[in-house]
């Protein structure tokens, strides 16, 4: 296998801590619940992008290019982490969002500014009509004479996936093979794919169970195997994956990507006030969403350890004061 052999630049901050989290364990009738803390790789605030980006960077350098193009949402957290490691190589960072339209900079969309980033949007435009801009402004880059660096949405690559078979590596470091049920989010299927992957190679007795933040399951099925396979193909792991290896739900998104939803608001202030632990509307808070209901249901073994992994997102979370506004005690004394 020639996972060593892929170059990577370090940006992230690993190994990333896990935290028991025993009251919210006991909320939802679990023996064991273990928080993966991958918003706390600290690059531009954290999240499981800094993963990916470790292995695009580095793909990036090595073909001597100078300015990063990449997409997403008005919150995306993969366009302010993109920003920000293109900054932190000393690269230009173009970025063409789409989506809802928006009056203020508020959250991932405050940041992509403060980093320097210039911005195309979109508005109510879709991936395909964002890749297509992309695809674009990257033949006049080259027609200045610059070398452009494409990301596809979310860093879902082959390569920039590796960065989770490292993470799923580095979370048998830390846990042992131990029959784990690791419950993430999943929108632009890399991270998943990546830990498929990572789970054959270093965890077998686990799985790994996705939650869709955007998309049918089938569509995500179908794409996690797209990437899950080219990854095994590219590090020469001799692992192959077919649709009924990729076990996701979506029931949790809701109308659409980026609309909260209640059962992801009632996450989000259930960990807060259980644990601590801050969640966002975009993924996490439906992600964990997701993770509830499958306790409730049996789906997840309680008796067995679950692990969500925490994708980050927290910087969007100030984008969305008007979701939480009600819930607020505060008495103005004058």
């Amino acid at each position: 296998m020639r996972l060593d052999d892929i170059p990577s630049i370090p940006l992230a901050h690993l190994p990333t801590p896990i935290d028991n989290a025993p009251r919210l364990a006991e909320h939802l009738g679990l023996s064991s619940l273990l928080i993966k803390r991958d918003d706390q790789t600290g690059l531009a605030l954290g999240g499981n992008k800094a993963r990916k980006l470790e292995y695009l960077m580095a793909d990036a350098l090595s073909q001597g290019c100078d300015t990063i193009l990449t997409n997403g949402g008005p919150q995306s957290n993969h366009a302010r982490m993109t920003a920000a490691a293109a900054r932190k190589l000393g690269l230009d960072v173009k970025l063409c969002l789409a989506g809802p339209d928006f009056d203020d900079y508020q959250g991932n969309l405050l940041l992509d500014v403060v980093f320097g980033a210039d911005i195309l949007f979109l508005k109510g435009k879709d991936v395909p009509e964002m890749e297509a801009e992309l695809v674009r402004m990257a033949s006049e880059l080259r027609k200045q004479g610059r070398k452009p660096y494409h990301v596809p949405i979310g860093g879902s690559t082959p390569i920039g996936a590796l960065g989770y078979v490292r993470g799923i590596q580095e979370l048998r470091q830390q846990i042992g093979d131990v029959r784990a049920q690791i419950v993430l989010a999943v929108g632009s299927c890399g991270t998943m794919a990546g830990c498929l992957l990572g789970q054959k190679l270093y965890m077998p007795r686990a799985e790994v169970l996705g939650v869709s933040v955007s998309r049918s399951s089938l569509q995500i099925q179908r794409r996690v195997v797209e990437i899950a396979n080219a990854s095994s193909e590219l590090i020469e792991a001799d692992i192959t994956f077919a649709e009924k290896d990729v076990r996701c739900y979506d029931e949790y998104y809701g109308t659409a990507y980026g609309v909260p939803t209640d059962s992801g608001k009632d996450a989000i202030i259930t960990c807060a006030r259980t644990e601590g632990l801050l969640l966002d509307p975009v993924y996490t808070g439906k992600a964990m969403a997701g993770l509830f209901d499958l306790a409730h249901k049996g789906i997840l073994d309680p008796q067995r350890p679950v692990v969500f992994l925490h994708t980050g997102g927290t910087a969007a979370l100030f984008a969305f004061e008007k979701e939480f506004h009600d819930l607020a005690v505060c008495e103005k004394v004058e």
